[in-house]
């Protein structure tokens, strides 16, 4: 089992930045894909980006990628989302997900660990 927890979410304001970040244990996720998601008020949860086991190949929504930057630290059994010129529209919870595949993987079911989500609130 890999229990998630994310972290670093917050109130900030359009333009800015935060780093979340997505602390595993139980076992280490160093043979595990990672994923960042996000569900917004009254949507679906969508996906973000992901990241291969050892970090080679990452893969991003396409309207995020110029602005998020999906990183990990095996050594320290964690995974980042860096969120730059944050928009009111980025406001949602969002999740960390382990995979069991090594490759990056960008489908919900692919995902068998979920973290419980950290609110990001960007305000205008």
């Amino acid at each position: 089992q890999v229990q998630l927890v994310e972290s670093g979410g917050g109130l900030v304001q359009a333009g800015g930045s935060l780093r979340l970040s997505c602390a595993a244990s139980g076992r280490t996720i160093s043979s595990y894909a990672m994923g960042w998601f996000r569900q917004a008020p009254g949507k679906e949860r969508e996906f973000v980006a992901a990241i291969s086991w050892r970090g080679g190949s990452t893969s991003y929504t396409d309207s995020l990628k110029d602005r998020f930057t999906i990183s990990r630290d095996n050594a320290k059994n964690t995974v980042y989302l860096q969120m730059n010129s944050l928009k009111p529209e980025d406001t949602a919870v969002y999740y960390c997900a382990a995979s069991r595949s090594l490759t990056v993987v960008t489908a919900q079911g692919g995902y068998a660990y979920w973290g419980q989500g950290t609110q990001v609130t960007v305000s205008s």
